[in-house]
């Protein structure tokens, strides 16, 4: 059974330099972005060693086998620095089995159907439909923002979508 619906929308992050984790012996594209490779989100994000707290939140919502599902899905990933910036004790609290639920509800609203690359919406302000079902604001005009978050690498193509970098956790309005 699913975890999640997917609708038709989509979501970008304005170009920025190649994924640091990328290994030197990737190839990349015309555009100096990684190449796409086999390697699914969840691989490709427990490779990169700056993720580690999402990981461990992925793996506690039960969203492992979605996420390297077949997508595809752009994910705006946090760093574990934008988790340790959480209040104090907010992630072992979320970590918990009865916050399941919550978690991957604030997992979610970091994911977007499709798979959409920096420069098929840089320089635009929209509003997209998550995969939690919230509607999430990117303002790709100057830089790119998404939601409270600032993209700090872009364009992190994997076997079943894309990543970008963010540099705080997404909160949802309300």
């Amino acid at each position: 059974m699913r975890l999640i619906a997917l609708a038709a929308v989509a979501a970008a992050a304005f170009s920025a330099p190649a994924f640091a984790g990328t290994p030197a012996s990737a190839k990349m594209d015309h555009h100096g972005h990684a190449a796409m490779t086999q390697t699914d989100i969840v691989d490709t994000a427990v490779a990169a060693g700056q993720f580690g707290t999402l990981v461990a939140a992925v793996q506690a919502a039960g969203l492992v086998d979605t996420l390297k599902g077949e997508g595809p899905f752009t994910v705006f990933a946090p760093l574990d620095s934008a988790f340790a910036a959480l209040p104090a004790g907010e992630v072992e609290r979320l970590l918990l089995p009865e916050n399941q639920a919550e978690l991957a509800s604030l997992l979610t609203y970091h994911v977007v159907p499709g798979r959409v690359t920096s420069d098929q919406l840089a320089g635009q302000t929209l509003s997209v439909e998550t995969v939690q079902g919230s509607m999430l604001a990117i303002d790709a005009t100057d830089g790119v923002r998404v939601g409270n978050a600032n993209v700090v690498q872009a364009d992190i193509l994997t076997s079943n979508g894309v990543i970008h970098v963010v540099d705080q956790v997404i909160i949802p309005a309300g």
